[in-house]
């Protein structure tokens, strides 16, 4: 039996936004990301302590920039290219911050893989 071993490369990696996943984009071109706060723990805490349904995250400058380019469509290195583009020398260095921040999107299940 003959097993292939390999190792997938992250740049080839394409991203998606989990469906049902709310976002907008205010006056200032900041993305804001909505998530409520299910389950019965959140619910005890709403009910209890007073907090929010809904939490709000507001991704900096160069989150705004990559989240509307997480189409389905592109992988981390094109969009790597489009970042470098647009912020230059300021995005470096670029491909490890953004392995980061894909690491980051994907632990807050705010992204996934297409397969």
């Amino acid at each position: 039996m003959n097993k292939k071993i390999y190792a997938d490369n992250y740049l080839d990696k394409i991203p998606v936004q989990r469906e049902k996943l709310n976002w907008s984009k205010n006056g200032n071109g900041e993305i804001i990301i909505e998530i409520e706060n299910k389950g019965f723990i959140n619910k005890a805490f709403q009910l209890i302590l007073k907090k929010p349904k809904f939490s709000y995250i507001h991704l900096d400058e160069t989150g705004s920039f990559i989240w509307p380019l997480i189409d389905g469509q592109r992988n981390i290195y094109q969009i790597g290219k489009l970042v470098k583009e647009h912020f230059g020398d300021k995005a470096e260095p670029l491909y490890e911050r953004l392995a980061q921040y894909f690491c980051a999107l994907e632990a807050y299940k705010f992204i996934e893989w297409k397969q």
